[in-house]
């Protein structure tokens, strides 16, 4: 009722205003130049507010919409998903110095053998207009001592729930780096005591950045699937700030011949 209330309050002070702004012009050419100076410095002051509320909704209404599932799926995907890190603000948005196993969120964990972490992850707001997902996560490294390094993303559940060897799992992505670099990507998928790994290079050069895993080529025990995660790993990564704007995963049947 409170809420109502002031609703309805707000609304009639701003036509009360819209009233009082419409008479001020209409009188203007009869108004002496006193009069006209005091309407002309409160309609100046009035403008730079408007302004300031027009420019700050048009760079908010811009951004993509936090949350947001949507970005392009091949035809016949029967589950896509966007990791809630791409999605979703992180409680702790940053780290420094981060040591392997350590988790940036949920689903996200950093494997290194480094002596000295000297590497750095921050979740970062997307703001071009090219931009499907909310947020995007950079990686900054400086001196690195150690033989791998690789971000690990664990797939959920509704990813291996009636997956099988006839499905071609598909991984999209935006990469922006400051110099050339090497990702590869190893998706994992545990069945029983074994697990099935498929590993394929990101192509960097191309415009879509993009790689299929057919599991038709598997060892694959379909029924005896318990958990999958993706592994992309940096070659040489010394010296290099990474951006993923963005990160997105789907699955379809491959067509029957």
């Amino acid at each position: 009722m409170i809420e109502f209330r002031s609703s309805m309050l707000d609304w009639i002070a701003h036509r009360r205003g819209l009233r009082r702004w419409r008479k001020a012009v209409r009188k203007i050419p009869e108004m002496g130049f006193g009069h006209l100076r005091r309407e002309r410095a409160q309609a100046r002051k009035l403008r730079y507010y408007l302004n300031e509320v027009i420019s700050q909704a048009d760079n908010r209404l811009a951004l993509p919409i936090i949350g947001s599932h949507a970005f392009p799926k091949p035809h016949g995907t029967d589950w896509s998903w966007r990791p809630s890190l791409w999605r979703e603000p992180l409680v702790t948005p940053g780290l420094a110095s981060v040591q392997s196993k350590t988790k940036l969120g949920s689903e996200l964990t950093l494997f290194h053998d480094c002596q000295h972490s000297e590497l750095t992850l921050r979740q970062i707001r997307n703001t071009r207009e090219a931009d499907l997902a909310p947020f995007g996560l950079r990686m900054d490294v400086f001196s690195f001592d150690g033989s791998f390094l690789s971000l690990v993303l664990d797939l959920p559940e509704a990813a291996m729930t009636g997956l099988q060897k006839r499905h071609l799992v598909r991984m999209d992505t935006i990469v922006e780096m400051e110099k050339p670099l090497e990702i590869f990507v190893r998706l994992n998928i545990k069945h029983g005591p074994n697990t099935e790994q498929i590993v394929r290079e990101l192509p960097l050069h191309e415009e879509e950045i993009m790689v299929e895993f057919d599991l038709a080529y598997s060892k694959l025990n379909e029924k005896r699937i318990e958990r999958g995660w993706v592994d992309l790993i940096f070659e040489n990564p010394q010296m290099s700030q990474v951006v993923l704007r963005d990160l997105t995963f789907s699955r379809r049947p491959r067509a029957e011949f």
